[in-house]
């Protein structure tokens, strides 16, 4: 029986495309629509695993910072 592992993805949306990231693993993919996006993520994540077994549930820390904006002159 397969365990289950629970991490995170981070979506982008980018002109025509969604770009998800997978920052526990570093794991990267797009789609057309944040489903496709996801499960393309999913399905990229799942062969980095067969490559690179966990050891122990990776922990992430989501946060969020402020720049100043730049005006170009």
């Amino acid at each position: 029986m397969n365990r289950m592992t629970t991490l995170t993805a981070a979506l982008i949306k980018e002109e025509d495309m969604y770009i998800a990231k997978c920052p526990e693993l570093g794991t990267v993919s797009q789609g057309r629509t944040i489903e496709e996006a996801l499960a393309n993520l999913k399905e990229a994540t799942e062969l980095y695993l067969e490559e690179f077994p966990l050891t122990q549930s990776p922990k992430v820390l989501l946060t969020t910072f402020e720049v100043s904006d730049v005006v170009k002159a």
